[in-house]
């Protein structure tokens, strides 16, 4: 492998991914999404994330019995970020004597947006993220982020964090 972390001939990215995302107030479920990347310089990139969840039951409907806060079509959660990265400390990891992989633990923070409950939010995510090229078309990533957005979905007014961990794989063209 070059000691370069991203291939000279394709900074850009495209790939899929699947997880889990706690949904604050409605529990945790099953996440997937699509992602594209930019890489400016070996240092920065831009990342673009499409993703989908379904929210599950509140505390309250789950104790209450017969009471149903949302529709099924109201708990599906979708979100769109536009993220700046930064590769923390891109490097490389060695398996063994013979392999080696390029890899990098890197940051990402921007701005999106969430539907979620018929209702659009501007939010703000920011989390971390490490990449391995096992090749040099392809990428696996294990992300960690926070969505957060204000909501009066439960009568008050807060700031909600909703935090996702995803595997994904990425080619570069």
């Amino acid at each position: 492998m070059c000691g370069r972390f991203v291939s000279s001939s394709s900074p850009e990215q495209i790939g899929a991914y699947f997880g889990a995302l706690s949904i604050e107030d409605f529990g945790t479920g099953n996440v997937y999404g699509v992602r594209a990347a930019y890489h400016v310089t070996e240092d920065f990139f831009f990342e673009a994330n499409i993703g989908q969840s379904k929210a599950g039951q509140t505390s309250y409907e789950t104790l209450g019995g017969n009471v149903q806060l949302l529709t099924d079509a109201e708990r599906r959660f979708t979100y769109y970020s536009l993220s700046l990265g930064y590769n923390l400390f891109p490097g490389e990891v060695y398996l063994g004597r013979g392999l080696a992989m390029n890899s990098a633990l890197y940051l990402l923070g921007g701005i999106g947006s969430t539907k979620f409950a018929g209702d659009q939010h501007f939010t703000v995510n920011f989390g971390a993220g490490y990449r391995v090229l096992p090749t040099d078309w392809l990428a696996i990533h294990i992300d960690v982020q926070d969505l957060v957005f204000q909501s009066d979905l439960l009568g008050q007014d807060k700031l909600t964090n909703n935090l996702g961990a995803w595997l994904g794989a990425t080619v570069f063209f």
